[in-house]
């Protein structure tokens, strides 16, 4: 591509088309650029491609339905933060694609199956560090029991 060309347009002088889930990711690296919560509005300012404030806003509430970022309203408008770092929102993406599979043993034994040794390894290590599945983590509170008073960071109301 010759210097001062558009990255958004193909080499036919058509805009390009993005490939599945770009677009989401390159909101979501916006979102974590701003080191805390930013507007869709900042969001779109970050993006190339003009693309509409109502498209910026659409992908964020697609985002906020996955859990990959978290809202909280500013007067008429919300504010958007990262939900979870990198790691995190892989993790996310695995389990969704875990749970859309009819049969999760043959996937998980097929996945296994294709670690490379050092890989396999640190799972094997991971999985021998939580325990037996579905026993609680030792260090994890439980979510279903309320946090004490007197517990640090409880404050009257906060639940």
């Amino acid at each position: 591509m010759s210097p001062g060309a558009d990255a958004s347009l193909g080499a036919d002088g058509r805009p390009r088309k993005r490939g599945q889930g770009e677009l989401e990711a390159q909101v979501l690296a916006a979102v974590r650029a701003g080191g805390g919560p930013v507007t869709a509005g900042w969001v779109r300012e970050r993006l190339d491609g003009g693309l509409a404030l109502t498209t910026v806003i659409t992908v964020l509430s697609r985002l906020h339905a996955k859990n990959a970022v978290t809202r909280t309203r500013a007067g008429r408008s919300y504010t958007w933060t990262n939900a979870s770092d990198e790691a995190g929102l892989a993790a996310l993406r695995m389990r969704r694609v875990l749970d859309g599979e009819r049969d999760r043993e043959a996937v998980l034994a097929r996945f296994v199956s294709a670690l490379s040794p050092g890989d396999e390894e640190r799972l094997r290590a991971l999985l021998s560090r939580t325990g037996p599945v579905g026993s609680p983590d030792p260090d994890a509170s439980d979510p279903a029991e309320p946090p004490r008073p007197d517990a640090p960071g409880h404050a009257p109301g906060n639940r």
